[in-house]
């Protein structure tokens, strides 16, 4: 009896492990780390334009800060939540390997409902 209790607490502490942790999950292909570096590269020039001695420059005034803002709030967290989606391209393309193969084995071709039953 105590056996079977501590096992389901047991799962029951493995399934609130798994459910915490499945929502965190964040992962970044090399697309997401291009465009995070790319966000890096520009706040980098942000920062040399912005290190001219001129006050009243366009660069340092102007340039610089919208650069930096660009970098720090639209590049890198746009590199950050990209999830990379199959194409549209791909699904329409014809590719009917979601389809299940029937008795004989083989793949029905065309396009075909999987809803539909023949006799």
């Amino acid at each position: 009896m105590a056996k079977t209790k501590t096992s389901n607490l047991q799962n029951l502490k493995q399934k609130k492990s798994k459910k915490s942790t499945e929502h965190l999950h964040i992962s970044l292909t090399k697309k997401n780390y291009s465009i995070i570096v790319l966000g890096i590269i520009v706040i980098i020039i942000g920062y040399i334009l912005m290190d001219q001695n001129s006050v009243d420059g366009f660069m340092p005034t102007v340039v610089a800060p919208i650069l930096l803002f660009v970098g720090y709030c639209v590049i890198i967290p746009v590199g950050i939540l990209l999830k990379d989606n199959p194409s549209k391209e791909t699904a329409d393309s014809g590719d009917l390997s979601f389809v299940k193969e029937d008795e004989t084995g083989t793949k029905p071709k065309g396009n075909v409902s999987s809803n539909i039953k023949t006799a």
